[in-house]
């Protein structure tokens, strides 16, 4: 069966970092809201907040169109803080039968936030961040 992988947590947690170590470019994609902030032919990354919901639709058709494609493996690597952010993808994957694992990553290695996220707002995050007990 199909996986998705959903790594969660902070900026500068090491998400991105943590999808491209894990994935085999044979039969996985790594995917990121981060993805639609890169210009694909600098490499660099400006995020723009009054942008953001559209990336956060270009991610969830970007999973759809891999699904839908049997990609046997998609990781992807947002922060979704809140619960409500990952059920776009909770209904695709029993949409296409993949099966879900969410992983939480944190920073304990020291890395650094390149979303330029401020100290305090970091802090707003991790206080709206929810682990989910079953």
């Amino acid at each position: 069966m199909p996986e998705l992988i959903i790594l969660r947590g902070l900026p500068g947690s090491g998400k991105s970092t943590l999808a491209n170590i894990l994935s085999n470019p044979t039969n996985s994609v790594v995917l990121s809201i981060d993805d639609f902030f890169t210009n694909t032919q600098t490499g660099e990354y400006e995020f723009k907040y009054n942008e953001n919901h559209l990336a956060y639709k270009y991610c969830e058709e970007a999973v759809k169109e891999h699904m839908y494609k049997n990609m046997q493996r998609i990781f992807l690597d947002n922060c979704f803080t809140m619960e409500w952010e990952m059920e776009p993808y909770f209904k695709l994957a029993a949409q296409f039968n993949y099966t879900v694992f969410v992983l939480t990553v944190e920073n304990r290695h020291g890395g650094k936030n390149i979303h330029h996220i401020s100290q305090n707002q970091l802090v707003k995050m991790a206080e709206k961040y929810k682990i989910v007990l079953m």
